[in-house]
């Protein structure tokens, strides 16, 4: 088989791979559709993503879904044949966090595609990857594996809404239009905000973020001035700029909520904590998904929610380095995936 992995900045190789092996409880599963995220791009164009650098080779890609092709001894969740999305988190299940029942804080956390522990845990941009079966959700219906292989960043999308307040009636800021941010917009509309508004600084995200349920688009670098009157309930920052994070804190109203999801630079940034203090704001992080990821498959299984307007491509895995190349340029793409050939 083939895989893909990161050896360093800009260095991304095809690689082939011994067939893995599949042992009690475990699954082996044929990549249908992985979506390339935020991290998996920084990884690639800059060796890093936050404080993760890559030490190792890595194998990018948390977000996935598949075809089940093998099952070890003592698996029932899954059966030969069917098609799952598959959970990339696997938390520890004893330490005080996971008991607690926020796992994604799980001490002993193994994230795929993460190079955040040394030796790295490598990810899903592989033709055949094994799993435990616990991370396996299976689903039936017409699904298309690259809609399921949308549960993942719906599942971040979830978990910022539950992160904030409750949005009957709420009018909502999300800045950033990208694929979190347009995912957040229909989170928010099954929470029942009364009216979402998203800014971003290029048209074509905004477009999306319209289509999939915006009620106003905001171009925030010509527009600045319609982010300096607080005017929002609540406020998501998705985008990991610093700026955009001060204007959620300037833009919601007094008392209100400022929820940040995106991943701002590694290096020091000054913040003037001050209006968190004199509007008695609630500033919360939020971070991957705990019990969402299983809300996220539902949605997804059931037509609930409809993530296709977010899919921009679909490429080989041969050709991975085309599909980055095209999902780093926002004035082209929403979501772009790889899938197997």
């Amino acid at each position: 088989m083939i895989t893909c992995r990161i050896h360093a900045k800009e260095d991304l190789r095809i690689e082939p791979a011994d067939d893995p092996q599949v042992g009690p409880g475990q699954v082996l599963i044929r990549l249908g559709a992985g979506g390339i995220c935020g991290s998996d791009l920084h990884y690639y164009f800059e060796g890093r993503n936050g404080s993760f650098v890559i030490r190792e080779p890595l194998i990018p890609g948390h977000e996935a879904s598949g075809v089940v092709a093998k099952v070890g001894p003592g698996v029932t969740r899954v059966k030969v044949g069917d098609k799952i999305a598959v959970s990339p988190s696997h938390a520890c299940g004893h330490c005080d966090y996971c008991r607690e029942g926020r796992e994604q804080l799980c001490r002993n956390m193994r994230f795929l595609g993460s190079a955040s522990l040394y030796p790295h845990v490598q990810g899903m941009f592989c033709e055949y990857f094994v799993m435990g079966e616990r991370q396996c959700y299976p689903v039936g219906g017409d699904i298309s594996l690259g809609e399921l292989a949308f549960a993942e960043p719906l599942a971040v999308a979830l978990h910022a809404v539950n992160r904030g307040t409750a949005l009957i009636g709420k009018s909502v800021l999300i800045t950033g239009a990208g694929t979190i941010g347009c995912l957040t917009v229909i989170a928010a509309r099954l929470a029942g905000a009364r009216q979402i508004t998203v800014s971003d600084i290029i048209d074509r995200p905004l477009a999306t973020a319209t289509e999939v349920g915006a009620d106003r688009t905001i171009r925030a670098d010509r527009d600045a001035d319609a982010l300096v009157v607080p005017q929002f309930d609540v406020a998501y920052e998705v985008s990991g700029s610093f700026a955009a994070l001060k204007a959620c804190v300037a833009a919601v109203k007094r008392g209100g909520t400022v929820v940040q999801v995106g991943t701002l630079p590694h290096e020091p940034l000054p913040f003037v904590v001050n209006e968190i203090m004199s509007k008695e704001l609630d500033l919360k992080g939020a971070f991957r998904w705990g019990i969402e990821f299983d809300w996220a498959v539902d949605y997804l299984s059931s037509r609930r929610v409809d993530v296709r307007p977010l899919l921009s491509g679909q490429f080989p895995l041969e050709d991975a380095v085309k599909a980055f190349e095209l999902a780093k340029d926002k004035t082209r793409s929403t979501k772009v995936q790889v899938i197997a050939a």
